[in-house]
């Protein structure tokens, strides 16, 4: 039995109990001592992570690398690990995802400077209150990424039910601290209560979800329990939902199956559950909101396949129109707010609840192409949503103000940000050549070839995509040099560091992106088997004939 997940998972939680025990911060040398400790525990989860993602078979067993740790033995819990292909490659984003992450936020939990002299470059801080400073100990911050990262791939690793709802669950309380104690400090003079406030909409709507979802868990075991399957283990329940050992039966099966929808719509968020999102990542630092929506969120979305899918195959068909409505709303609603808002850091909150509306709709699509992409499209919108928020964060940093009307002809001053931040949003509304292109187009096509009018609908959603990131551009890049803008220098190494490898990525995996599908495809064609679905039939297929007419 490999221990490799279990080391990657634990790497991260180990460092962030080491940052945490770090001396405060008082010294600059202190403070960068601290951010170096986090910053090498986060690069040697990477590497493990990479390993393990190399490590699995895309033509082997579904669940690879496993391991099983006995924990409540008189209800059969284990802490059971093992990793699919989709699992593989969204652990891998999350452990590309945190290094840059750290990086970009080098100095946003710094104490704020004395003077405002010392605001010019993203590498200091907008001054605020004295009494505020204190709450940013640098080895908190770092330390609450780790613990982060830590619950998050334990969630991707996860093959025990309660396990998962356990990390699932533990997720929201770093998350919580990071939003409301470290946010943004250009949301002006009532940001601290406008972070409160994000902070708490964000736990209490996720909460609820979770409470729901416990409710769904105890009833899923006990279920299983009047049938003789008395356990959480995943592989153990879907084994037995598909000989039959297991019938849950229609009206228990849906009422599971909305229970344990209900959390991960809420954690994706599918709107109208989406309402928490705006908030949370408009007050907070430019790396937390990166956190949100391109690895806390992932999870919801990655567990409708996991668990959705493959523990409620019937539920999961009846409701697939009606989730795949939701997702088209998504879509549309998400993309015409984003075009509305005058605050940056709304309009990409927005944009990802669009993105989001794509990545369901493919998973309920029910096609291999479909879901193909959903799994590509929470990779690429990882990366490229994070390149975009983090330049917009450098940006947000040297001005002050996340208002867009308090930006123009940036491109002068700064073209190597204007420059990143343009590819940012061009990848944002799937340029063909950038990785987001495929993925859509596969959710595009999948959803099409089984609900051909809400794939024809769902395509507005592209070119809503193009006005929103495209007039974001023009309104803060082009025209004249406005006065607060004169001064804004480029970017500096360290964020070209942070900024290089996301465009690298974007580039990469929109001409190339086969090593990805190779890990996924497997997997995805488990999830349809345990669903009984095929891909639809070409509605005119060509069929072999001596004169090789299409008949």
């Amino acid at each position: 039995m490999s221990a490799l997940l279990s080391v990657t998972c634990a790497v991260p939680a180990a460092g962030a109990v080491l940052t945490a025990a770090l001396p405060a911060g008082s010294t600059e040398g202190r403070r960068r001592a601290t951010k170096a400790v986090a910053l090498g525990v986060s690069a040697v989860a990477l590497v493990l992570a990479a390993v393990a993602a190399a490590r699995f078979d895309p033509h082997g067993a579904r669940y690879q690398l496993t391991e099983s740790y006995s924990w409540i033995r008189s209800f059969g819990i284990t802490f059971s690990l093992g990793v699919d292909g989709i699992g593989a490659v969204l652990a891998l984003l999350t452990a590309v995802l945190v290094p840059v992450v750290m990086l970009a936020s080098w100095h946003d939990a710094d104490p704020a400077p004395a003077t405002a002299s010392d605001t010019a470059t993203s590498d200091t801080a907008t001054s605020e209150p004295a009494t505020f400073e204190n709450r940013r100990r640098t080895q908190g911050f770092f330390a609450l990424i780790l613990a982060v990262e830590a619950m998050v791939l334990v969630s991707f690793y996860a093959t025990d039910v309660f396990v998962f709802y356990v990390f699932f669950e533990a997720m929201l309380i770093p998350m919580y601290f990071l939003i409301g104690g470290f946010g943004d400090r250009a949301g002006g003079p009532d940001s601290a209560r406008q972070r409160s406030y994000a902070a708490v909409k964000f736990l209490l709507y996720n909460l609820l979800g979770g409470l729901v979802m416990l409710a769904a868990v105890i009833g899923l075991y006990v279920a299983a329990q009047d049938q003789g399957v008395g356990t959480f283990d995943l592989q153990t329940l879907t084994s037995a939902i598909a000989d039959g050992r297991l019938q849950l039966g229609g009206t228990a099966e849906k009422a599971l199956f909305l229970g344990f929808f209900f959390a991960f719509a809420v954690k994706a968020p599918l709107w109208p559950l989406h309402t928490w999102l705006p908030n949370a990542m408009g007050e907070s630092t430019a790396g937390t909101a990166v956190l949100i929506t391109a690895v806390v969120d992932k999870v919801g979305t990655f567990a409708m396949l996991r668990f959705c899918l493959g523990l409620f195959p019937d539920a999961s068909k009846t409701f697939a129109p009606a989730i795949l409505v939701l997702s088209l709303v998504g879509i549309v609603y998400g993309a015409l707010l984003a075009i509305g808002q005058k605050d940056i850091k709304r309009l990409v909150a927005y944009a990802s609840i669009s993105h989001f509306g794509f990545i369901i709709m493919g998973i309920f699509a029910m096609t291999s192409q479909g879901q193909s992409g959903a799994t590509l499209y929470m990779v690429n919108h990882g990366i490229s949503t994070a390149a975009w928020m983090l330049v917009a964060g450098f940006l947000i940093s040297r001005r002050g103000s996340r208002l867009i009307a308090d930006y123009g002809g940036v491109q002068k001053v700064a073209p190597v940000l204007a420059g990143t931040f343009l590819i940012g949003g061009l990848a944002t509304l799937s340029l063909p050549g950038l990785a987001p292109f495929v993925s859509e187009f596969l959710v595009l096509v999948g959803t099409f070839t089984r609900y051909p009018a809400i794939g024809i609908v769902a395509t507005f959603g592209i070119v809503l995509a193009a006005l929103y990131a495209l007039l974001l551009y023009q309104r803060t890049m082009t025209g004249p040099v406005k006065e607060g803008v004169r001064s804004i220098p480029d970017l500096k190494v360290r964020e070209l560091a942070v900024v290089a490898p996301l465009v690298a990525l974007t580039i990469l995996l929109g001409v190339y992106p086969k090593p990805l599908t190779d890990l996924v495809n497997p997997s995805v064609d488990a999830t349809l088997s345990q669903v009984h679905r095929t891909d639809p039939a070409p509605a005119h297929p060509v069929t072999a004939s001596s004169g090789g007419e299409q008949k």
